[in-house]
């Protein structure tokens, strides 16, 4: 009977959570349609969240394309067909490791900030402040945040995507495995434009789900420094979690 209490007591808590994080998100997309309208928080937002993750988006783009374009190569020399390099390479790019690779990136620097931030405004209690204004800290904090991750998660993978396809280019054609000419036709011929635009409406979910967990755990933060911390790491794991499960659901829809 122990057991079971315990087993009992661990679902009541997860099942409180999640209602609560349902609660949070409904709130949030209620706020979307709310004025006033905090512009002047979303170009900050946007600032951080995409014109300072192009620097670590850009170089994980480009080593990403360079070793897909080296191991592809590998595989395809052992049938003979090293003119697929390209196609190959570009449509794991655009389909996958692009929005993924990407979303990872943006987790672990602007998810785990956006989580810290709050969670520091939370155990200081300057969310609280913003009660007693008669300001709603969902609208306030945390909307312009999610807009920002959703906007700028697109154009970071389309970096991503085309950086890795310069890395596969040089691998592939410095190596000799093909010609300049093989890789860009068999990119045209093969690499549709769904598969583009598929990765990018992907990311597009990554990004609601990066800032909705990481502003919801960073909102829920107790315990002073050490609860910042916490909420800091819970952000970044559950998020990447997230993002891996999520794109396994979209997938089969999407492509």
């Amino acid at each position: 009977m122990e057991l079971i209490e315990k087993i009992g007591f661990y679902f009541y808590d997860l099942m409180s959570i999640v209602g609560e994080f349902v609660i949070f998100q409904w709130e949030t997309v209620k706020a979307f349609f709310r004025p006033p309208f905090r512009w002047r928080e979303l170009l900050f937002q946007l600032e951080f969240i995409g014109v300072k993750s192009w620097g670590i988006v850009s170089l994980t783009g480009l080593f990403a394309g360079m070793v897909i374009a080296l191991e592809t190569s590998y595989a395809l020399s052992l049938f003979s067909a090293e003119y697929l390099i390209g196609p190959t390479t570009m449509l794991a790019l655009f389909r996958e490791l692009g929005p993924v690779l990407t979303a990872l990136m943006i987790t672990g620097r602007a998810g785990s900030a956006m989580a810290t931030e709050l969670g520091s405004m939370k155990v200081t209690e300057q969310i609280d402040a913003l009660y007693v204004m008669a300001v709603d800290p969902i609208q306030y904090l945390v909307v312009p945040r999610i807009l920002a991750t959703i906007i700028m998660m697109p154009l970071l993978t389309f970096l991503f995507v085309f950086l890795g396809g310069v890395g596969a280019f040089f691998v592939s054609t410095y190596s000799g495995a093909v010609t300049p000419h093989t890789f860009f036709s068999q990119i045209i011929t093969k690499v549709h434009n769904h598969d583009l635009y598929g990765g990018l409406l992907k990311t597009m979910f990554f990004g609601f789900i990066i800032a909705t967990i990481s502003t919801y755990t960073g909102m829920k933060t107790r315990g002073g420094a050490r609860g910042v911390g916490k909420s800091s790491t819970t952000a970044v794991v559950l998020s990447s979690i997230a993002v891996m499960v999520v794109d396994y659901i979209l997938t089969p829809f999407i492509f």
